[in-house]
């Protein structure tokens, strides 16, 4: 038996898997505990004034996933390219992590999944089983997925002005379609899947008997809420879900209401999540390290 446990750990150590963070070999397949924050209030504008409401919850690993959203290798606002780089790093290290636990990565670059076509991680998405979902699923299209709109009878409205696209640079970017892939930070292991398909991931989902789906990527405002795979179709197909909100970002620029920093206003779209979506965690749940930020935000913590 020690030999055995020496060589796991010796092979643990040299394959880098908890080097984020370093895990015993009890919790790799121990229940995920988290605090799911939620926020409660009657307006129909989410603010930070809104009550917080804590709740503990132990989610099973095996059936729980992570879904990363449209974490590209370039975009068409220079700032907004800068923080996906920034991001990256400390997701793939909570990505690593999660999937160390025992929990189903799927990888979703919308419009350019065509660039893993022949990828086995590409074909397990595609292959998945048909599983009929318990709602009809969004066939509305925007940016070159289907895409899951504001729902006015369940959600206020949202608390920043992204009507210009949300570029945040002194000077505005042109806009255009500058990705290609996902951001190569981000590793795409062996057992992973990739889809920007709604189907494909009810399919995926269905198959692996998963109940628990954990989101994180950019940008929450636009696609991680709207995307056919992201919180809005996934909360309405009926499964647990919670946004990892120190793995986010918003398009958002200050120079539109509410007028204040871009992090504030990353912070506002969270509310609203909270408010009207589902809860959210950090990835201190996942690797036990404080929380992400961005070298940019300044504000006490």
């Amino acid at each position: 038996m020690k030999s055995v446990r020496f060589s796991l750990f010796f092979m643990v150590l040299t394959t880098g898997s908890l080097l984020e963070p370093a895990l015993s070999f009890g919790a790799a397949s121990a229940p995920l505990e988290l605090t799911l924050r939620s926020r409660t209030g009657d307006g129909k504008v989410a603010g930070m004034s809104d009550p917080l409401v804590e709740k503990k919850a132990a989610w099973d690993p095996k059936r729980t996933a992570v879904i990363i959203c449209d974490m590209w290798d370039d975009h068409w606002c220079k700032s907004a390219a800068r923080r996906v780089v920034e991001l990256a790093g400390p997701m793939n290290a909570a990505v690593k992590t999660a999937r160390f636990r025992g929990m189903s990565v799927i990888h979703a670059p919308s419009s350019v999944v065509n660039f893993y076509k022949d990828t086995p991680q590409r074909k397990r998405a595609q292959s998945a089983a048909f599983a009929k979902a318990p709602i009809t699923l969004s066939t509305s299209e925007r940016w070159g997925t289907a895409w899951c709109w504001p729902d006015t009878a369940r959600e206020g409205t949202l608390p920043i002005d992204d009507s210009d696209m949300g570029c945040d640079c002194p000077v505005k970017c042109t806009i255009r379609e500058a990705w290609t892939r996902q951001i190569a930070a981000i590793e795409i292991a062996e057992g992973d899947a990739v889809t920007d398909n709604g189907q494909e991931t009810i399919n995926l989902l269905a198959e692996r008997g998963i109940e628990n789906v954990i989101l994180m990527g950019v940008h929450l405002n636009m696609c991680v809420l709207g995307r056919p795979f992201a919180i809005r179709q996934m909360v309405k197909a009926g499964k647990n879900v919670a946004l990892m909100r120190d793995m986010t970002d918003t398009m958002y620029d200050p120079r539109m209401k509410p007028m204040v920093s871009h992090f504030e206003g990353t912070d506002l779209v969270v509310a609203h999540v909270e408010r009207f979506w589902c809860p959210t965690i950090t990835s201190t749940a996942l690797t036990g390290r404080p929380a992400f930020r961005f070298a940019a935000d300044q504000r006490k913590p």
